[in-house]
């Protein structure tokens, strides 16, 4: 079990690390919680966390193998989250994915073989899939690079599985679905759509709208991550964590205009398009394999998380923070 272990979280300052953080202190683990170094001394999310005087805040980055060999010492399990994940943004700046995705990748799984082969949850995407060639998606869909950021996150499980082949380094591949909920950053579909209706407006940007995904309330992927860092039949093994429900960006915004009792319209804004073949128009998970080894089900579905997160939203502290008029890629 996890209780009580000493844990490591990379990318504990973002969305999902930040709620990976909350519920590992509620496991009273001892918890090191990695923000990204910043000459602000600003900690992201962790920031607003409960339990962070309960948490050793370490401020650095997985780009630097030295750092991250420091911070693994003592450590019994890594939750390694800490990436670049937009994908709009890969297409602008794909080496710096290449430098933190891959290469601190490489850094952290390097480090926890030298530090005594640490447990290394390593963090993967559904991205990696590309658009299904069947669905639902198993974790024997081929990978498709449709786009930088995918592309750089398949060479990152690669390198992870990597270590598991050639050093027998103790690794999981977490590969989560659509992850939203509180803290999200404007990027996403989900968040776009509410701030956008709580700012007043009448039309909503988006790109298209008629791509499905498998979207998951962020505290089931958390205890999807929980449930596979306490499963040692999981250790070399790839693992989906989903809903195995579908559901078109269209069909959400719709949700969220009868959540919102808004009468908004939807426009096509050109810029959030993305080039054809890179669009990924069919995301369905297969949750089957993380049931099985794990007995973990998704218990918030797709109405209620995003009261959830609405509710979160429209806090005044929270809206604030979003620049709704802004595309932020």
């Amino acid at each position: 079990m996890i209780k009580n272990k000493t844990v490591l979280v990379t990318g504990a300052d973002g969305f999902i690390g930040s709620s990976l953080v909350e519920m590992l202190s509620i496991e009273n683990c001892k918890i090191k919680a990695l923000s990204q170094y910043n000459s602000f001394n600003n900690w992201g999310w962790i920031e607003d966390i409960e339990c962070k005087d309960k948490v050793e805040v370490l401020t650095g980055d997985i780009r630097d193998p030295h750092y991250c060999k420091f911070i693994t010492k003592d450590v019994d399990i890594i939750f390694h989250l800490a990436a670049l994940i937009a994908i709009p943004y890969s297409y602008v700046a794909p080496d710096s994915y290449v430098d933190t995705n891959i290469k601190g990748t490489l850094n952290i799984c390097q480090a926890a073989k030298e530090n005594g082969n640490i447990r290394v949850i390593h963090t993967s995407t559904s991205e990696v899939y590309g658009t299904a060639q069947y669905v639902p998606i198993d974790e024997k869909h081929p990978m498709q690079p449709q786009s930088p950021y995918s592309a750089t996150k398949i060479a990152a499980d690669a390198m992870a599985m990597s270590f598991y082949n050639a050093f027998e380094l103790p690794v999981t591949i977490a590969r989560p679905f659509n992850t939203y909920g509180p803290r999200q950053s404007a990027r996403a579909v989900i968040p776009t759509i509410i701030t956008q209706i709580a700012n007043g407006a009448k039309e909503i940007k988006l790109g298209d709208i008629t791509p499905t995904r498998d979207f998951n309330y962020v505290d089931d992927t958390c205890r999807g991550f929980i449930s596979l860092a306490e499963c040692d039949e999981s250790i070399g093994q790839t693992v989906n964590i989903g809903s195995n429900f579908e559901i078109s960006i269209g069909d959400t915004l719709n949700i969220i205009k009868e959540l919102m009792d808004s009468d908004v319209e939807f426009i096509t804004d050109k810029q959030r398009i993305r080039p054809e073949k890179s669009e990924v128009f069919r995301l369905w998970c297969d949750n089957t394999k993380i049931e099985k080894l794990t007995g973990f089900k998704p218990q918030i579905d797709i109405k209620h998380g995003l009261q959830k997160t609405i509710k979160w939203i429209m806090k005044p502290e929270n809206l604030k923070t979003y620049k709704s008029e802004i595309y932020n890629v």
